[in-house]
């Protein structure tokens, strides 16, 4: 294939790019694809989860323009791009009953309206390959599951021509992902391998709720190698400052085991115009050849 490859990654807040599938946007920017990151809200409503920068008024006073900046670093550190589609944070709602979402918000938008900024976004980047979250957004945040909505409606109208005729010429992608590399088999494989090793290991209360929960395990399609770029990854997500903390369990594998032990980030292929044969390691199988 002598078309120029293209990467569409969508993502609901800022620093979600940098915890899922980072390391294959790395890779396939050092390879010459074209990758762009769809942030769908601000973060705008987003705890400040670093114990360093908790409590520091100015950044609770404008952690939107902080938000931003660190997404700015991070779209660097990675080499992709980055679009806002502009929706307003949801929150993650937290009680008993759980009170309801904000006014405005991401998550209580027209599915299909919200989809055709989407829609516009990739008749203009022109996309083979799409990636987003499972119909469970990964993790039930409400943001998460309204980016898995608008996706699908917008991988299938984007091209079709009688369908957001505003928004551009039709263009229409040949895969859909789900990210899923908080999986079991990874968790479980990296778990044993810091025991083995007299480690402590951070996933064992992961592994437990997994078991109270009775998580269904979702089917593994495509394992991308990319251990070489663990590192890029790492750094990325560490740009997003108020979101993560340096010193927690992100960190507390050891790059060489992570390597070693599980070198892969994981996928589900959800939708597919081409042939391909499972399971695959290229996002881009099928397409290649083509």
């Amino acid at each position: 294939m002598t078309e120029q490859l293209r990467l569409m990654a969508v993502h609901a807040h800022p620093d979600d790019e940098s915890s899922k599938g980072a390391a294959t946007m790395a890779k396939y920017v050092s390879e010459g694809v074209d990758v762009l990151v769809a942030t769908c809200t601000g973060g705008e409503r987003g705890s400040i989860l670093n114990p360093r920068l908790q409590g520091d008024p100015y950044i609770e006073e404008h952690i939107h323009e902080v938000r931003a900046k660190e997404m700015a670093e991070a779209r660097e550190i990675l080499g992709v791009r980055q679009e806002w589609l502009g929706f307003v944070d949801s929150g993650l709602p937290e009680g008993d009953p759980l009170p309801p979402l904000p006014e405005g918000c991401f998550a209580l938008q027209d599915v299909e309206e919200a989809a055709g900024r989407l829609v516009a976004l990739i008749r203009s980047f022109k996309p083979q390959v799409i990636t987003t979250y499972d119909e469970n957004g990964g993790y039930p945040h409400p943001d998460h599951i309204m980016t898995h909505k608008i996706t699908m409606v917008a991988f299938d109208a984007a091209g079709d021509p009688a369908r957001y005729p505003e928004a551009g010429e039709p263009w229409q992608p040949l895969k859909l992902y789900y990210n899923q590399g908080f999986n079991r088999p990874r968790t479980l494989a990296l778990h044993n391998a810091m025991l083995e090793r007299g480690l402590e290991s951070p996933y064992g209360e992961w592994l437990k709720r997994w078991e109270e929960f009775q998580r269904a395990e979702r089917t593994l399609t495509t394992y991308v190698p990319c251990a070489d770029f663990f590192e890029i990854r790492d750094k990325a997500l560490i740009a997003h400052a108020t979101q993560i903390d340096p010193d927690g369990g992100w960190f507390r594998v050891p790059m060489e085991l992570q390597r070693e032990v599980w070198p892969t980030e994981e996928y589900e292929l959800a939708k597919s115009l081409v042939d391909t044969s499972l399971p695959e390691d290229d996002l881009f199988a099928g397409i290649r050849d083509n």
